[in-house]
């Protein structure tokens, strides 16, 4: 029954992971390029959530609300004023300025409101939990797990039956070609990030909950641990962002009761190289040949 529990508990964690690989599996998967501010984007969102509710007194669903929408219009302007420019540069030009846009989030968040943790309110979602004889779980993992399933079905039914959804599709093979057939290619790409970073502000409030402490390095190591879920399950595959990120949460949390926390950050990587080894796409991820 304990492994049950802390398998449980890896799964609520990796919701999280999965939400947040979510955002860079969309952003890979339609303009090719590694968005490594995307951790940075939900340090924003954890912040604007937590000033909401403790700075503005709003309840806690418009709070919500509001870092999905503060999130959505930073990850727009990013696009336009840092990434657009650099259509067509080469792939290492693109990921200095991600880094450089990272970091320029941290160091704004520091001038803003300091390096002083600040603490999430406890009261956005319900205490306790369910519980099943000597099995306890909390409200927040349950409800984190069905906010992921939900956005995952939302997604891949946007994706796949929506006249846009088919239009990301046709970016993400040829731009050049969607852009013959009457395809807005950079308002597909804005588009893109716009949902990416929505998701990035509920993987905030999220994370924000389970460890409350927030700071301008917030989104750091979950950034990474992201991006780590979306390269392990196929990185600009949904379902493979879906699954890398279950997989490294509940990796992570198995690691930390059965064998080291110490170690456990290790073991995750570990077995990304690993699996990487055996299948270099992912999971679910599709090796493409390129002619030459």
């Amino acid at each position: 029954m304990q492994f049950l529990s802390y398998l449980i508990s890896g799964l609520g964690l990796g919701s999280v992971y999965a939400i947040m690989a979510l955002g860079y599996s969309m952003v890979y998967g339609i303009a090719k390029m590694l968005n490594f501010a995307h951790g940075d984007i939900i340090m924003v969102g954890a912040y604007v959530a937590f000033f909401a509710i403790s700075g503005a007194g709003m309840p806690p669903a418009v709070a919500i609300l509001l870092s999905i929408l503060a999130c959505t219009v930073l990850g727009v302007v990013i696009e336009r004023l840092a990434y657009k420019p650099l259509r067509e540069a080469s792939s290492l030009a693109v990921l200095i300025t991600a880094i450089g846009v990272s970091y320029f989030l941290e160091n704004g968040a520091l001038i803003l409101w300091g390096a002083d943790s600040k603490f999430f309110p406890s009261n956005i979602f319900p205490q306790g939990g369910l519980t099943l004889g000597s099995l306890s779980i909390s409200w927040l993992t349950i409800i984190t797990i069905a906010v992921c399933c939900i956005i995952m079905i939302l997604l891949m039914l946007f994706v796949g039956r929506t006249n846009t959804g088919r239009a990301m599709r046709a970016c993400s093979e040829d731009k050049g070609a969607a852009t013959l057939m009457g395809i807005n290619v950079n308002a597909i790409i804005s588009l893109t990030f716009a949902i990416g970073s929505g998701l990035a502000a509920v993987a905030a409030v999220l994370l924000a909950s389970t460890y409350p402490s927030i700071s301008p390095t917030l989104g750091a190591m979950p950034g990474i641990k992201a991006f780590t879920a979306a390269v392990l399950g196929g990185i600009g595959s949904i379902p493979g962002a879906f699954l890398g990120g279950l997989l490294l949460g509940v990796i992570e949390n198995l690691s930390k009761a059965y064998i080291s926390q110490q170690l456990s950050d290790a073991i995750v990587f570990g077995v990304l190289v690993v699996i990487l080894l055996i299948k270099p796409a992912g999971l679910l991820g599709r090796k493409v040949s390129e002619k030459v």
